[in-house]
Parts: structure tokens; sequence; C-alpha cells
């Protein structure tokens, strides 16, 4: 009797949305995969790697179905990408799939092969666009309250802000999600000067990228920037506005001469 052929899946990090920034194994293993599965505009992403390939296509919100057909079809022997933005493990598919694979009983050694495939997040791409924002500590925080507690999150911005972190936001704003950053904002105004520099970057990297640096008091001017697909970067209290970029010390001031003159040749 032939052995059955053990099943893989593949979760792939296919961001930040431009192919030129997807890492090599990203692009190889979707060339490895028979099926491609993912939510619609992700998959778009990738439109141009998968011609030939058996693609199932999903609205948003479908994320169980989506995981529970991939891990399906890897059961059933076949070679699977699930394919998800920026990195699967920041807030991406990966989770999602190993609590499914833990109720199942999965085990690594002897059922489906599962590789997560790193890919450039959102707070990657977006910082390498505006400057050098991300020198030293920083916490992220999604507004998206769908299935984290808003009082939670609240909760969450507060101790960014105290602790002073610069601050990452993900899906800061959506038709039904009008007040989180507002009420974000409102948090760090108590510990953060009102000049503090933010950064709203939307479709990094996408055909639609757009850029704006703009102030802890004035970032919610930009109301027409803020959605599912924009992040943004809240400084903390060393970070600076210099020509239209966040720059955030690292440090070495207090240590080096940053400016060496040079020596004259004798």
């Amino acid at each position: 009797m032939t052995q059955a052929k053990r099943g893989k899946l593949y979760v792939v990090g296919v961001g930040p949305g431009h192919h030129d920034h997807m890492t090599y194994r990203a692009k190889q293993v979707i060339e490895e995969s028979e099926i491609i599965v993912g939510y619609e505009t992700y998959v778009g992403l990738v439109e141009d790697l998968i011609a030939g390939k058996e693609v199932y296509r999903y609205a948003m919100t479908q994320e169980v179905d989506r995981a529970n057909q991939a891990i399906g079809f890897a059961e059933k022997g076949r070679v699977v990408s699930l394919v998800s933005s920026g990195d699967p493990g920041i807030y991406g598919m990966v989770g999602l799939i190993y609590e499914i694979l833990a109720e199942k009983g999965w085990d690594k050694e002897t059922g489906i092969y599962v590789e997560a495939v790193p890919g450039v997040s959102s707070l990657n791409s977006c910082a390498a666009l505006v400057g050098s924002p991300l020198m030293t500590d920083f916490a992220v925080v999604s507004m998206s309250d769908l299935l984290v507690p808003w009082d939670m999150i609240v909760k969450r911005v507060e101790a960014a802000a105290l602790g002073d972190y610069v601050t990452v936001i993900y899906n800061p704003a959506s038709k039904k999600r009008v007040h989180q950053l507002r009420d974000t904002r409102d948090i760090f105004l108590k510990y953060r000067k009102p000049e503090t520099p933010v950064a709203i970057i939307k479709g990094a990297y996408r055909e639609t990228q757009q850029v704006v640096i703009t102030t802890l008091d004035k970032m919610l001017d930009h109301q027409d920037m803020l959605g599912m697909i924009t992040t943004v970067i809240v400084g903390n209290s060393s970070t600076y506005n210099y020509k239209g970029m966040m720059i955030n010390p690292r440090g070495y001031t207090s240590k080096y001469q940053l400016v060496k003159e040079t020596q004259a040749k004798s």
C-alpha cells in the first residue's frame, strides 16, 4: 500500500504589497503551491504569481472559513498557500491556524506540514517610508474591537502612552469605527505635547500609497486617509520632525560625537 502524501500548508506573508519587497521564500512557496486561499484583496497582491492554480477568494471577516478550508486541503495531501497581508504572525492568520490545529489534536511530526513564511509587516514598511520612528522601544495596538473589548484596548493605549512608547496603530478607523482614534489621541494628549510628530501612511508600497507627517493635535484633520489599510505612528517625547521625516534618536548622542570633522591631509 502506498503511503499517503503528506500535505503542506504555508501561511504566507505577502507584505508590504509590492513584489520588490516580498521575501524570496514567500514567492518560492506560492510557486510550489497547488492551491491559493485568502482574503480577496491579499490574493490580488499576488495575482500574477498564481496563474493556473486553484484559487479560493474570501470576503473580509471569513477568516475561520478560509483557515479551515486551507487546513482541509492540506489534510487531503495538497500543497496550499494561505496568503496573509504583511506578516502572518502579526495580526495575521498564523494564530488562527494553530488554534484550529490545536483543537484538532494536530501533531507537528506526524500531521500536515505547516510553515509560517514571514513577510514585511505594516509597522516595518511604514516606518521605512517616514524616517526612523522605531529606533527605540515601541508598542503596537489595533483599534479593532471586533475580537478585543474596547475597554481593554483603552488600557493598552494608556499603558503605551504612560510608558512613553512610540506607538504604532493598526486599523485606525472604518465605517463603523469612528470614535476609537479620537479617544486614543485624547489619551496620548494627557502624556505628550500637542506638537508630537505623527505619521499617517495609507496603502504602503501599493499604487494608492499616501503619506502625511502631522502632529498629535492635528492627526484627525486627515480623515480621508484613515481606514483599514492605514497605519498611524505616534512619536514619543524624543521624536522630532526633520524636513518631513520622523526621527527617533537611538541615544548615540550621549556617547559619541555624531558629526566628525574630516582630518586635513598633511
